[in-house]
């Protein structure tokens, strides 16, 4: 103890007091630089500095308290049971669970008590509900949250986000009447307290009361018509939806390392329920929801409200020589242990590639080489004449491979920092191969609509604007460019600000155009995402779904009418609902080798 720092010091006593608080004596604790999360019994809280200054040790405390006391009250399979499918009301269930559990341990412990206020204040300090000007600007979740808190605690809202709540309180309460009230009674009985929320989201008109024989389908029925009408009728309200994405899941330095936002990841237990204002520091992460299919009207018509503010900018553009060197160091360095994995299976592919590409033989020819296989015939019938077998080189269609990779703030942390990797081991092994790669990604300009928005509100606010935010579509290597030259942009994907929100079917379009102006005989576009699109600014404005529908539009278009192979990879989502060939991945860990099998699987397919 004499030689530890005084760092050192006070995470012991955390870790300590933690397990105390959590009567789990396995409990650890550990510092991060990234959003706090908890992995199996690791927890994670924000380092609070070598000085030890009080504002930011409260944080560490209360977020390690949070924690603890979510491992002795919280049922993580039960959450997962009863959680609704609706995004919002997903969002505000994970919200007021959290509510619950901290109210225990704030009800009991007055040191908690305050601890836990201080990691609140650290929590909603980057909320949009600080700065909002309208009940529209205000996140729903965020709000009830504290609400919930002020009653089941008697702790008020803090004064920095009092202003936002009074823009929705009256209408909240109206809606919900005595819900919190009741939800007080059942406050250690996470399974009452479950019930008693889902009454409260029925109230608000987040989540539909369905038929007691809603779930009993008919002889012969298809399922699928009642999981339209349920994404249909649902009576969500558009402007909540949009404020309730920006509530983000706090998650390791892996951004939920594979778990599914919906709380169906596998594996070791991640930190899936949603903290208020967990985000990038200039704005919020949105949350990808994980419709059912929805039916794409004959009449749907997607159009962006204005062009004039997209870019397609090149990867060394963003950011000068110096960063983008410091960021694929880090990158490097984050990722040395796995990219050794990758490489031994990127060989693999390799020797797969190069298999196709040597060579073949021509059999029962009258001269060339003797056909050692074939001296039985000679042997018992000597009249039979020899055989021979003449090599033959093996044609192998020219070939361009385009990896389009999201960009959105919720593949931040390790899913990324593996996609990067990742694309930078294919582009080498396909370039050895003679195979072109280009590498390409896909985010907006802006959190929540950029200029494009501004100009939109300055007209007026016309009805079905279409696409509000800026697109940024980012070139990391040309198709043309060799890997050495462009090995160091991929570093790009490590910088703090760069990932906001993403609109696939523009970036889908974008990535596909590029591909059909190559001369290359065989085209193929592996699509790397964790989920659907997602863009506040234009969902808050449209009808539901608008994304998606655009989305599924240009797959559908590109699976029939086009000569581009088309594959995709959904890390932590079921991106299978969009891609007719397509894999889902939960751990970000396996991505290097399921992007080498689909690979090799599209190549051989077409050579058999």
């Amino acid at each position: 103890m004499a030689d530890q720092s005084p760092l050192d010091r006070f995470r012991t006593a955390l870790t300590v007091t933690a397990r105390a608080v959590a009567r789990d004596h396995e409990l650890d604790v550990s510092w991060t630089s990234e959003a706090p999360s908890q992995a199996g019994n690791t927890v994670r809280v924000p380092m609070p500095g070598r000085k030890l200054e009080a504002g930011p040790v409260a944080a560490a405390r209360g977020v390690a308290d949070s924690y603890a006391l979510r491992t002795r009250h919280h049922d993580t399979g039960l959450h997962r049971k009863s959680r609704p499918m609706e995004p919002v009301a997903g969002q505000v269930y994970d919200t007021l669970e959290q509510v619950r559990y901290e109210a225990l341990g704030a009800n009991a412990m007055q040191g908690t008590r305050a601890n836990l206020a201080a990691a609140l204040d650290r929590r909603i300090a980057s909320d949009p509900i600080l700065k909002a000007e309208s009940a529209e600007d205000v996140p729903l979740a965020t709000a009830l949250a504290l609400m919930a808190r002020e009653a089941l605690t008697g702790e008020a809202v803090p004064e920095s986000a009092a202003r936002g709540v009074d823009l929705r309180r009256a209408a909240i309460e109206s809606a919900i009447g005595d819900d919190f009230a009741r939800l007080a009674e059942v406050l250690d009985d996470q399974s009452a307290f479950s019930e008693r929320m889902i009454g409260l989201l029925q109230h608000l008109e987040l989540v539909t009361v369905e038929p007691e024989d809603a779930n009993e389908p008919d002889e012969g029925g298809d399922d699928s018509e009642g999981e339209e009408e349920t994404e249909e009728d649902s009576g969500e309200d558009r402007s909540s939806e949009s404020d309730a994405r920006t509530q983000a899941p706090p998650s390791d330095d892996t951004e939920g390392e594979g778990e599914d936002q919906n709380g169906e990841g596998e594996g070791e237990e991640e930190d899936t329920d949603f903290e208020p204002g967990e985000g990038e520091p200039d704005g919020m992460m949105p949350v990808r929801p994980n419709r059912p299919w929805t039916e794409i009207p004959d009449d749907f018509d997607y159009r962006a409200f204005t062009t004039d503010f997209d870019e397609i900018v090149g990867a060394q553009e963003l950011c000068d020589e110096e960063e983008l060197t410091r960021l694929r160091t880090y990158l490097d360095a984050q990722l040395k242990g796995l990219q050794g994995v990758v490489t031994k299976l990127a060989n693999r592919l390799q020797r797969r590639l190069m298999a196709q590409q040597n060579r073949s033989w021509d059999f029962d020819q009258e001269e060339g080489l003797l056909d050692a296989a074939r001296l039985a015939r000679v042997v018992i019938s000597p009249g039979h004449s020899l055989s021979y077998k003449v090599e033959r080189d093996q044609e192998f269609k020219d070939t361009i491979v385009t990896l389009l990779i999201d960009n959105s703030g919720s593949m931040r942390g390790r899913p990324i920092s593996i996609a990067a990797i990742s694309a930078d081991v294919m582009a080498r092994t396909l370039e050895r191969c003679g195979v072109k790669t280009e590498i390409l990604g896909f985010t907006t300009r802006a959190w929540k609509g950029g200029q494009g928005r501004e100009q939109w509100l300055a007209k007026g606010k016309p009805q079905n604007p279409g696409r509000l935010n800026d697109l940024r579509h980012i070139v990391y290597k040309q198709a043309d460019e060799p890997w050495r030259r462009a090995r160091r942009n991929l570093g790009l994907m490590m910088r703090e600000g760069l990932l906001k929100e993403n609109i696939d079917g523009e970036a889908l379009m974008w990535a596909h155009s590029r591909l059909l102006a190559r001369p290359e005989d065989r085209r193929i576009l592996m699509v790397i995402s964790d989920g659907a699109p997602v863009d506040d600014s234009t969902l808050s404005v449209n009808n539901a779904g608008y994304l998606e529908q655009h989305l599924r539009k240009v797959i559908d278009w590109i699976e029939k009418k086009s000569p581009v192979q088309l594959v995709a990879i959904g890390i932590g989502h079921d991106v299978t609902r969009y891609y007719k060939r397509a894999v889902t991945i939960m751990d970000a860990e396996q991505l290097g080798g399921t992007m080498i099998e689909q690979l090799a699987g599209l190549f051989e397919g077409e050579e058999r």
